[in-house]
């Protein structure tokens, strides 16, 4: 019976050494995996960094990075590209409707992204790519002493807006007509720039952002709202997102700091640039 016993005690501890064997062979083989998460994360940020770096002058004119038209290996834009990027289509004002929607309380968190900005009293604001006035006419209350420049090119969506404002009985409110390559802000005269689902769709982004990184004042910021291209559960078209390095390549072109990225949004990056002082 001795024995017996002592064969089933050693059965017993080889079981228990077999069993903690494995768990400490999964155990080295989850670490790994983190380590290499977050080791890929790391590399990812550094080469955001680098880029930035790299691409960073002193205040001399920023430089155009061009363009490329290539229409044969478009994926449902314009055929044309910037860094390597394809521009995407721009939503006409018969879709007015559905920057209304009401479900966009839930999926674009607007008072939140607003509460977010740091406005003050008396900033003044350019809502770049404003249609229907979603954001703008969130921002104005915030800004009494100062005003809210709606900007876009699309008449019949300021039209809307213009609409919208006498309903409302705001008088901070400056609709502006830009172009295509031209916001349309006077030079030095803006603290904050917002651009919500807009920067994508610009045609001339170079352009655009350099009339928008001339208009800023110094020490202003660039808010950019971009669904997130990192994220293939986004519900939204690939060339209706953009990746936080993407952005931070094409804003370093103007020597804009990249100061954070929020995101307490359910789909969208809320990046943060400003310009030096």
């Amino acid at each position: 019976m001795s024995g017996f016993y002592h064969s089933c005690h050693v059965r017993a501890r080889h079981t228990r050494f077999t069993i903690m064997a494995s768990l400490l062979l999964l155990f080295r083989i989850r670490i790994r995996r983190v380590l290499k998460v977050n080791i890929m994360k790391s590399l990812k940020l550094l080469a955001i960094i680098v880029t930035v770096a790299l691409s960073a002058g002193t205040s001399q004119a920023a430089e155009n990075p061009g363009y490329e038209f290539d229409p044969g290996r478009s994926q449902g834009g314009i055929g044309k590209f910037y860094m390597g990027r394809e521009i995407s289509g721009v939503m006409g004002h018969q879709a007015a409707g559905w920057l209304e929607r009401e479900q966009r309380t839930h999926e674009e968190m607007p008072d939140e992204v607003v509460a977010n900005m740091g406005l003050q009293p008396d900033h003044v604001v350019a809502d770049i790519g404003a249609g229907t006035g979603y954001f703008t006419f969130r921002m104005a209350p915030l800004v009494p002493q100062g005003k809210v420049l709606a900007t876009d090119i699309q008449p019949e969506m300021l039209a809307l807006l213009e609409r919208r404002k006498a309903e409302l009985g705001i008088d901070n409110v400056e609709p502006v007509l830009g172009r295509i390559d031209d916001p349309g802000l006077p030079e030095n005269s803006v603290d904050v720039v917002l651009l919500v689902d807009a920067y994508h769709e610009f045609s001339h982004p170079f352009e655009m952002m350099d009339g928008i990184n001339d208009a800023l004042k110094p020490g202003g910021r660039v808010i950019l709202i971009e669904y997130r291209a990192e994220d293939d559960s986004v519900p939204i078209r690939p060339l209706h997102k953009m990746s936080e390095e993407q952005v931070v390549r094409e804003m370093s072109v103007f020597d804009l700091h990249w100061d954070d990225t929020l995101d307490f949004l359910p789909w969208q990056h809320m990046m943060i640039f400003s310009k030096p002082e």
